[in-house]
C-alpha cells in the first residue's frame, strides 16, 4: 500500500476506533427506554443515530468486499460521471461534523422507527471493528481519487473511493454529536435497567 493511502486509510482506522469506543464510553452504560428516548417526533433518539450508521455504512461493504477480491472494476458511468466529484465534496462538507445544519437520509439509511434493543452500541463497536477491516483490506496501488464507485445509498451518485474513507469517519463524529446533544436535553430521562 502507497504511503499516501496507507495515511489516509490509517487516519480514518484510527478515527472509527476513537468514535467506538466513546460511544461505549458515553452511551453503553444507557438503559435500553433511554437509547430509544427523542428529544422530539422528527428527531432521533440516541439508538437511532447508531442504528442509522450501522445500517448506511453496512451498504458499503459489499463494494469493499468485490474492491478486495478484485472483482470490481468501473462502469462506464463511474468513469465518465462529470460529477463525480461534485458529489464526494458535497457530502464531504455537508457531513462534517462542524456542520450541524440537518440532512435527510435516504430510505436505504433510515434508522428503525421501533424500539431499538439496548445491545445497540455494543453493535456499533463490532460494526466499527467490521467496518475498519474492508477499509484496511482495499488493495494496495488503488488511486484512491481516481478510482469512482457508484452510492450504495444513491444509484445516480458516483464519488471517488478516496472520498468515502473521507467522510464515512466524519459521517460517524456528526451522529456522535447528535447522539451527545439528546443525551444534554433537560428532559433526557434519568431511569435505571433496561
Amino acid at each position: 500500500m502507497n504511503s499516501s493511502m496507507n495515511d489516509r486509510i490509517g487516519f480514518a482506522a484510527t478515527e472509527l476506533e476513537r468514535i467506538a469506543n466513546d460511544s461505549v464510553n458515553k452511551f453503553g452504560s444507557l438503559s435500553t427506554v433511554q437509547l430509544n428516548w427523542k428529544p422530539g417526533e422528527q428527531t432521533w433518539s440516541v439508538a437511532q443515530c447508531f442504528d442509522h450508521l450501522i445500517t448506511s455504512h453496512s451498504l458499503y461493504f459489499s463494494v469493499l468486499s468485490r474492491l478486495a477480491n478484485g472483482d470490481m472494476s468501473q462502469t462506464f458511468w463511474e468513469r465518465r460521471s462529470p460529477m463525480g466529484s461534485f458529489f464526494g465534496n458535497f457530502l464531504i462538507r455537508s457531513l462534517d461534523p462542524k456542520n450541524t445544519k440537518k440532512m435527510k437520509t435516504t430510505t436505504k439509511g433510515k434508522p428503525s422507527a421501533s424500539f431499538i434493543d439496548g445491545r445497540v452500541i455494543d453493535r456499533f463497536r463490532a460494526h466499527q471493528v467490521d467496518l475498519i477491516e474492508h477499509l484496511r483490506s482495499i488493495p494496495s496501488g488503488l488511486d484512491l481519487a481516481a478510482f469512482k464507485i457508484t452510492s450504495p445509498l444513491m444509484g445516480f451518485v458516483t464519488y471517488p473511493i478516496g472520498d468515502v474513507v473521507t467522510f464515512l469517519p466524519m459521517h460517524c463524529q456528526r451522529h456522535f454529536n447528535q447522539a451527545e446533544r439528546v443525551l444534554a436535553n433537560r428532559r433526557f430521562p434519568i431511569v435505571n435497567g433496561g
